[in-house]
């Protein structure tokens, strides 16, 4: 049997001895609090610099991210006064173009979360439409609830969320996975962060088709598309990643290349530059294989010809002078 020592405290029992705890660990009034140092304590900049590392631009999303982190910031101040107010909702919408650093910003969020003690694990669990609904009744709850307890203590990045709601469909199964999902967003908000993703006008569709949805968003962060520039600068930042570089001319033609390849289909920010640099490599190494000179040196390793870039399909052309129709990255 149970003895007095070792018997299951029941939840008031538990509830009151946290309470206790916080009277005791409660400031006084006429205390002070140190704010560089709870940001230190929260390795809230370290986060926020990494972030500013890792993405060229998007001075308006840092800007919103930095505000957030600040917020929790001074919420955990008030709680050592035990200055009570609800917990910030920090639900959010992240809107724009593939590319745009949307998953990394989600992913640097769950991170801080976790430091700040806002989430349990802080990691983050990306899906999207087909991992949530099912196929036939009786198939979308468990698959939804699933996908949930796997994000429990963390981020769930729903990208392309809109998917979610089939207007046109009576008989989709979206709708009770939304529901279910308001629901979670609601009840559990200390345990989950729910981050839905995809382009600004079919969000905004969205949440106009599911006011519930909507209005559980606290956060609203738009990611505007990469300048030129900005895309050259995230091209030199992922080949210097990779040990890799231009050559005068290849910069040249490399700059010529994004200028035509942000006009066509399937333009996607970053990722597009990414493979266009993995097509560059798969060039130059073809060159280099091929070339009858095979003593090389490091440098001849390293540089990306002008000849790696122009044999891209993006500069080809119809005989009008115009690209070509759905040119890819290749």
């Amino acid at each position: 049997m149970p003895t007095a020592a070792n018997k299951p405290k029941s939840a008031e029992e538990e509830e009151r001895e946290e309470q206790e705890e916080k009277e005791r660990n409660r400031l006084p009034d006429d205390a002070l609090v140190d704010v560089e140092e709870e940001r230190k304590k929260s390795n809230s900049d370290e986060v926020l610099d990494r972030l500013d590392r890792e993405l060229v631009g998007l001075v308006p999303v840092k800007t919103r991210i930095k505000e957030i982190a600040d917020l929790l910031v001074v919420d955990r101040l008030r709680t050592q006064f035990g200055i009570e107010s609800t917990r910030p909702t920090l639900h959010m919408s992240f809107t724009g173009s593939p590319g745009t650093g949307k998953t990394t910003v989600a992913l640097r969020m769950a991170e801080l979360l976790k430091n700040m003690g806002y989430l349990a694990r802080g990691h983050l669990v990306n899906v999207t439409r087909d991992d949530l609904v099912g196929q036939y009744i009786g198939h979308t709850a468990p698959k939804t609830k699933e996908v949930l307890k796997r994000a429990m203590g963390g981020v769930l990045f729903i990208d392309e969320a809109y998917y979610l709601y089939r207007a046109e469909n009576e008989r989709d199964y979206g709708q009770e996975t939304i529901e279910i999902l308001l629901q979670i967003m609601e009840n559990n908000r200390d345990d989950l962060v729910v981050i839905l993703a995809g382009y600004k006008d079919k969000m905004d569709k969205f949440f106009s088709s599911n006011p519930g949805m909507g209005s559980r968003i606290a956060h609203h962060i738009h990611f505007p598309d990469y300048s030129l520039d900005e895309l050259m600068q995230i091209g030199c930042l992922m080949l210097d990643e990779q040990k890799y570089e231009f050559s005068d001319d290849a910069e040249v033609a490399f700059r010529d290349y994004l200028e035509r390849r942000m006009t066509q289909p399937r333009f996607a920010n970053g990722r597009s530059v990414r493979n266009a640099l993995e097509r560059a490599r798969l060039r130059q190494a073809t060159r280099i294989v091929g070339e009858k000179n095979h003593k090389l040196s490091k440098s001849d390793l390293m540089r990306i010809e002008a000849e790696d870039i122009l044999k891209s399909r993006v500069f080809e052309d119809d005989g009008e002078g115009e690209s070509v129709s759905g040119a890819d990255e290749d």
